[in-house]
């Protein structure tokens, strides 16, 4: 006697569709948190430019004989020697610096958050 015996293997649809629907909750779940890293490394490189800014114009004012009251600019060929690479840094949120009043203020960025 003979038995017919079919030895298929494979997923069921209703298991695949399982299968996607735990990918979609653990995406939905994860996403947000990436955007929410992204952002927040974005704003501690920024506040680490600006830093590095102010120590260099601290540096150039004190080795030019600046007073706190005096006035400078981010694209003095001078004040630029004393950053890394002699190169203004960009912000990664797409902000641009820009230079305090005066020695004694601090250079901000353009975008909210991103102050020292």
């Amino acid at each position: 006697m003979k038995t017919n015996t079919s030895n298929k293997s494979g997923f069921t649809l209703v298991e695949i569709m399982i299968v996607v629907a735990i990918i979609g909750l653990l995406a939905a779940i994860a996403i947000p948190n990436f955007v929410k890293a992204r952002t927040t490394a974005q704003t501690k490189a920024c506040i680490a430019n600006l830093k590095q800014l102010d120590g260099a114009v601290q540096q150039w004012a004190l080795e030019n004989k600046k007073t706190a009251t005096d006035t400078y600019a981010l694209t003095d060929t001078t004040l630029l020697a004393y950053l890394k690479g002699s190169l203004l840094p960009v912000c990664q949120a797409s902000g641009t610096y820009a230079a305090g009043a005066t020695v004694s203020a601090n250079p901000t960025c353009t975008v909210a958050g991103h102050t020292l």
